[in-house]
């Protein structure tokens, strides 16, 4: 799947030749910056993705909590009404 993200490699290593920095290492740091851009940062689909698969895991736990706090408040009603005949 493309990136949305672009960077202008030629751009950037023009403006590092023009404050002096030797060409070859101005190709090679735009390069570089290139494919980290293209690799390792998040694009605005990438957190709307994150968001709702959050917000699904989030939902799930919460249905979960509800179900085993149901148990928990009737085995204490089951337990209590235990004790109250016993007594």
């Amino acid at each position: 799947m493309p990136r949305a993200i672009t960077f202008d490699t030629l751009s950037y290593a023009k403006k590092l030749i023009s404050v002096g920095v030797p060409q070859k290492q101005a190709e090679v740091q735009a390069e570089t910056f290139s494919e980290i851009i293209e690799s390792e940062l998040a694009t605005k689909r990438d957190m709307k993705e994150l968001e709702t698969s959050l917000k699904r895991d989030i939902k799930e736990l919460e249905q979960k909590l509800i179900i085993k706090l149901g148990f928990l408040i009737a085995a204490s009603i089951a337990i209590v009404a235990t004790l109250v005949k016993l007594l």
